[in-house]
């Protein structure tokens, strides 16, 4: 069998054009051993290959070599022949080099290909048995469940333009490819065709891409029996880009009669039905893993996992795990749980505690049947590597009554071969090992039903992975290597936290994660997978740089980027800065500072934690000269919400002296510039040339000097491990964006956020949502934001000119958030140009006085600078009350339709 390819491809001197594939013939994969093609005229590039004659799939992909070593191959997983269909002694491929835009690329992760835009894989076109065949290929992702995409044209066997009359071509399992054959000695040339969407219900063509006619002018000549492929790309759409609305909520936050004190996975699948009545179509979540590290409310907080891999134990729905038999028990629980889940916010602690003792009671009546199923045995062997550590940890978590695991005697440093033999059937503590194995099972199951029910809904389920993982996780205890145990992630100063965000997690070590294939990461994004559709990336940055920490620090402030490229003493006086590490990169402590800022406890905060070095200049004493040490000392025996105002004031006076530094010191000859250095009194009392010198390395160091090595940093990262998986990617690209960040994102295809109340653009107070990108989610608010109406009452001379300036209102603007201001802020948001527009549920249900809850001020989910705070928000109604709210769901539904982001494709 002979194959005839052919490209257009515009090369340049010293380029050449080559066909790879997995086949002998086609160099094994090998770029350098592939086929060379042959230059014609006019950028067209051919070869001729003898294939095997019992060859049934030909799989192959177009290459670019250069002179210099150089090679690229066309975007894809590459092109397949079904030659067992054609039967032809000879075949003419006619293709085009495969580089689709980045709106085009986007359509083919799984939640338009497997979720929103799949087609009835059914339809199919009969293909002729002719001895000359034309085939139509073409790669069209975005279409709809009941359409169908055909060629129209100038022959009659295009039905000769008439919409009713089109070749039909078939998808098949081998989606987006749609194909179809016509008897080729019946064609005469030209052939003008288009491509069109075809209604299988309407028995029409609805829509026929735009443009100019595509034309074929030639056919094979003197060929008896052949069969010539003409492969197209990039359907030309008339419609514009697509775009569809979806909606936030955790988890805990929903609300159900039948749920037990929080959401859980059964309230999602009723979520999911309301978001389909209303025409969302992706309803996007927080993260889902488990938290439980100290059994109190600092286990609310969803971003700092114990375990990446394992799911919490408390989304379990009682329901579907089943009843006790001991009546008298399951009374008890449930008259609890029914006392709980009256409660207006979510009682973490309490709701966790009485669900993990039901679970305890329920395994213990199932267990002699759950491990002979079939169905566990199958979960237990695909998920042994990360659930056999994961289930000892909970354990010795509970026994050594601490998730510290350094403190776990023998158990501290983690031996494989120890903990199998802790967690073999044979073991004393089997039982409470195994039971995680049974709660994991059963979580497991039913995330998998909710996701299975929103994927044929046609709901897109987005979850969220968290950037770090907690220090005392089962992967610092079973995988110490992968991070900087040594340091603690964060965040610089923002509006959100003027002070820093320090979030306590250790920093990865990309070294050894690069030098391992980013294998932990992969298996990560693959096991989200199974369950979403679309994630979001938590705090995109960190794969550029990290905000990282030092362990004796508490804020922010102290911080530094990592990696970085630090400034060498020569250096800053090459900026005109008189570098003095001991004036400059220590606490600058005087007498003045200390009266701002303890009044009349200066005298007595000055005897008890500072040393003076000379007259009215101070030094810390040892005992305190860190910030962890100062904490350390006031938080003796106390929780932080139990400080006293007094002491309070005292410590983060203290914390600001510490922190009263020009630059930071991470090795030697190394400084980095400290973050808002120039808020401190320390740069106050500088003379006004050394200000300004500092302003300007100030500038060079956080916004121009890290660009082109952040960008490299990124991308050794961020293609092989998104790589892993196929979902919608979107970046919370938030706080202090390098330039390098944006182009990165629109590379890999990865949807950037854009929030009104949070320009990117710090010339303007406001982001306009006419102006976001199409590859983007633009949103009003977020979890770590007041909501509309929470903004709204905060701050009155930025809601007037909100309202005038913003939103185009005369007059004085109402004091509250009125429905009609929330709808018209959700109307603004919907007719953006951004892919998506997702909204809090908050925010939604602002719009109607009726289903707003009148505790505005505690809908917000989280408070950034509160490391303390408890994630306790719960809907004020249930998912059946929302569901039943006909009046504004037909009002949300129109402005949804109305904004074009309910269309079928």
């Amino acid at each position: 069998m002979k194959i005839n390819f052919s490209i257009h491809y515009n090369t340049v001197p010293g380029q050449q054009i080559c066909i790879c594939g997995p086949a002998q013939s086609l160099g094994t994969g090998d770029v350098s051993e592939a086929p060379k093609l042959t230059y014609q005229k006019g950028g067209t590039w051919t070869i001729t290959l003898d294939i095997p004659a019992n060859t049934r799939q030909l799989d192959y992909q177009y290459g670019l070599l250069d002179d210099h070593g150089n090679r690229v191959k066309e975007w894809g997983d590459g092109r397949t022949i079904q030659l067992s269909e054609l039967n032809a002694p000879i075949i003419f491929v006619k293709d085009h080099w495969r580089s689709p835009s980045s709106e085009e690329r986007i359509m083919y992760n799984s939640c338009f290909k497997e979720v929103l835009l799949k087609p009835n894989v059914d339809l199919g076109a009969p293909c002729p048995k002719a001895k000359q065949s034309l085939q139509f290929k073409i790669q069209v992702p975005r279409i709809g469940h009941r359409y169908q995409i055909c060629v129209l044209g100038n022959q009659a066997a295009l039905g000769n333009w008439d919409k009713t009359k089109p070749l039909l071509l078939s998808c098949g399992t081998d989606f987006p490819e749609w194909a179809g054959s016509v008897n080729a000695a019946n064609l005469t040339l030209p052939i003008l065709y288009k491509y069109g969407i075809y209604d299988t219900e309407q028995k029409t063509v609805v829509t026929i891409e735009d443009g100019f006619d595509r034309e074929i002018d030639a056919l094979p000549e003197n060929k008896p029996v052949y069969c010539s492929i003409q492969s197209d790309e990039s359907f030309r759409y008339p419609l514009g880009n697509w775009k569809g609305a979806g909606v936030a909520v955790p988890v805990f936050s929903l609300r159900s009669e039948n749920s037990s004190g929080i959401g859980d996975f059964g309230d999602l699948i009723d979520f999911v039905d309301w978001a389909k009545q209303v025409g969302m179509k992706m309803v996007q979540l927080l993260p889902l893993n488990e938290t439980v590290a100290s059994h109190n409310w600092l286990d609310s907080y969803p971003y700092k996992s114990i375990s990446v891999m394992a799911l919490h134990p408390i989304y379990l729905n009682l329901q579907k795990l089943g009843k006790l038999q001991d009546e008298t028990q399951m009374e008890e629980v449930t008259a609890r749980l029914k006392e709980l889940n009256a409660e207006p916010h979510v009682n973490f602690p309490e709701v966790h505690r009485v669900k993990s003792h039901y679970y305890k009671l329920i395994f213990d009546q199932d267990k002699g049947a759950f491990f002979d199923s079939k169905s566990y045995q199958a979960f237990f062997r695909k998920n042994r590597d990360w659930l056999v550590p994961y289930a000892a940890y909970a354990y010795l978590r509970d026994r050594m009554k601490t998730p510290d695991f350094r403190e776990w005697k023998e158990y501290s440093t983690y031996n494989q071969e120890a903990i199998e033999q802790l967690c073999g059937t044979e073991s004393k503590a089997w039982d409470d090992i195994a039971v995680h194995y049974f709660i994991q099972y059963h979580l497991d199951k039913q995330l998998r039903e909710a996701s299975a029910y929103a994927r044929n809904h046609g709901i897109v389920l987005k979850g969220d992975i968290p950037i770090g993982i907690s220090p005392d996780s089962v992967e610092a205890w079973t995988e110490p290597h992968l991070f900087n145990l040594g340091a603690q992630a964060g965040a610089p100063p923002d509006d959100f936290a003027i002070k820093g965000q320090n979030w306590g997690f250790p920093t990865y070590n990309w070294e050894v994660m690069a030098a391992e294939d980013f294998s932990w990461w992969k298996k990560r994004l693959h096991h989200m997978g199974t369950y979403f559709d679309a994630y979001r990336i938590d705090h995109i940055l960190g794969f550029f740089r990290i905000w990282e920490i030092p362990l004796d620090a508490v804020e922010g402030v102290l911080g530094y980027f990592k990696p970085a490229l630090p400034m060498t003493a020569e250096e800053i006086k090459r900026f005109g800065v008189d570098f003095n590490a001991d004036r400059m990169a220590k606490p600058y402590i005087r007498r003045h500072e200390l009266q701002h800022l303890f009044g009349a406890e200066t005298d007595d905060v000055t005897h008890r934690f500072l040393e003076e070095t000379k007259t009215g200049e101070y030094r810390m004493k040892k005992a305190f000269d860190s910030q962890l040490k100062v904490n350390r000392h006031f938080l003796n025996g106390i929780e932080e919400e139990d400080l006293t105002a007094s002491n309070r004031k005292i410590r983060d006076g203290l914390f600001d002296l510490i922190a009263n530094v020009l630059f930071v010191q991470t090795g030697p000859d190394e400084w980095h510039p400290r973050i808002s250095l120039h808020f401190t009194s320390s740069y106050a009392t500088l003379n006004d040339h050394t200000k300004n010198r500092l302003k300007e390395l100030y500038i060079h160091f956080f916004y121009k000097r890290h660009d082109d090595f952040w960008y490299h940093k990124a991308m050794e990262k961020l293609p092989a491990i998104l790589s892993a998986s196929d979902m919608l990617v979107c970046g919370e690209d938030l706080g202090m964006v390098p330039d390098c960040v944006p182009p990165v994102m629109h590379q890999l295809d990865i949807l950037s956020l854009e929030i009104q109340r949070m320009p990117k653009d710090p010339r303007v107070e406001y982001a306009n949502p006419a102006d976001a990108p199409y590859l983007s989610v633009c949103t009003t608010s977020t979890h770590d934001m007041p909501t509309i109406r929470g903004w709204w009452e905060a701050d009155r001379k930025a809601t007037q000119e909100f309202y005038n300036n913003e939103l185009g209102n005369p007059g004085g603007a109402p004091y509250f958030a009125e429905p009609w201001v929330c709808k018209q802020i959700i109307a603004q948001h919907l007719y953006s140009p951004a892919m998506w527009t997702t909204f809090p549920i908050q925010d939604l249900m602002a719009m109607d006085g009726e289903l707003r809850w009148d505790e505005t001020h505690e809908e917000q989910i989280n408070q950034p600078s509160n490391v303390r705070h408890q994630w306790r928000y719960r809907m004020h109604q249930s998912i059946d009350t929302l569901k039943q709210a006909s009046g504004f769901n037909q009002s949300l539904s129109a402005l949804i339709s109305e904004s074009g982001r309910n269309s079928d494709y």
